[in-house]
């Protein structure tokens, strides 16, 4: 379903998350990255139900996300393989990965991420890649792009964390941007 507000449809979190938002929609992608590009690898590693695999990768190649391969003629069979744009998804998996690990595992973590060519354990940080400072809540605001809209503009302008002397918005589900 897509969003209706224009403050959701300006916002780039909602829009992403119209893409890739579903749970079985995230955990293909997880598994896209350890290299999975078949149907039935999917399937067997999701235990997934083979009418939503389809219904989901399908929707993940529409989006752009994948490219749908032909590997075999008799019978015909497709993998799919992730396209920049679906590769581009890889450090949200990381932050996902990152963060289920600091707040969920409370018994310790099952997963960790490694270095590749020492399995160093790696400690993943979101930085600015011009000056490698970690990007943070208290160092980041939200600006209008040069695609706003002047509803946007004048509500991102009463945001608290664009201007500190705006009181605190009485009402719940106030976000960043609408989304």
């Amino acid at each position: 379903m897509q969003p209706k507000s224009s403050s959701l449809t300006e916002c780039p979190a909602a829009r992403a998350l119209e893409t890739v938002g579903e749970w079985w929609s995230m955990l293909i992608l997880r598994d896209a990255f350890q290299g999975m590009t078949r149907f039935d690898e999917f399937e067997a590693s999701l235990g997934i139900a083979p009418n939503i695999l389809s219904r989901r990768l399908g929707h993940l190649t529409a989006a752009g996300m994948f490219a749908r391969r032909r590997y075999s003629d008799r019978p015909p069979r497709y993998e799919y393989v992730l396209t920049p744009k679906g590769r581009d998804f890889f450090p949200v998996v990381v932050a996902l990965f990152t963060w289920g690990n600091r707040h969920l595992a409370s018994k310790g973590e099952s997963i960790v991420l490694a270095n590749r060519a020492d399995r160093r354990l790696l400690d993943p940080v979101l930085v600015d890649s011009r000056d490698m400072h970690p990007i943070t809540p208290a160092n980041t605001v939200v600006v209008a792009g040069p695609r706003a809209s002047r509803g946007l503009r004048k509500r991102l302008a009463t945001l608290r964390a664009m201007n500190p002397a705006v009181p605190p918005d009485p009402s719940p589900g106030m976000s960043i941007a609408g989304g």
